[in-house]
């Protein structure tokens, strides 16, 4: 369990979340999510268009590997970045088509008010962060 995350191992979370799918980032389709922080792995559920999705971040020490039912079925590798801000910072990259990579950052943050938020972007080549995920959980 990283140091970061061990004081909210066996935590459960509950919530409402965001996903962008437009180009333009401006239109969210909101959502119920859950999220269960456990030793080896950060678990969530999200409901999109009457189907419940699992995903899940299972946590080595370099990092972890990404799964969720939605689009992601096959295991994605993570490196951690430590020297990032919050609990949990991870990075991805992803071919896109001719081009070059794509890059996906994935951040669990636990703000002031107690509410935990994990946050997923797209990163362009050229280094912009787009939104695609936002789930923002107040403790069960």
């Amino acid at each position: 369990m990283d140091k970061k995350l061990h004081p909210l191992e066996g935590s459960s979370w509950r919530g409402k979340g965001e996903l962008w799918l437009d180009p333009l980032g401006n239109e969210a389709t909101h959502y119920d999510c859950t999220l269960r922080i456990e030793a080896d792995a950060v678990r969530y559920t999200w409901d999109y268009e009457g189907k419940t999705h699992e995903g899940s971040l299972a946590l080595d020490a370099d990092g972890a590997h990404w799964t969720d039912s939605w689009h992601q079925s096959q295991p994605v590798r993570c490196t951690r970045h430590d020297d990032d801000w919050g609990l949990l910072s991870l990075r991805s990259t992803y071919g896109a088509g001719d081009g070059p990579d794509w890059g996906w950052h994935t951040t669990l943050a636990l703000r002031p008010s107690d509410q935990l938020v994990l946050q997923m972007t797209n990163v362009t080549p050229w280094g912009e962060h787009g939104r695609a995920v936002r789930m923002v959980f107040d403790r069960e």
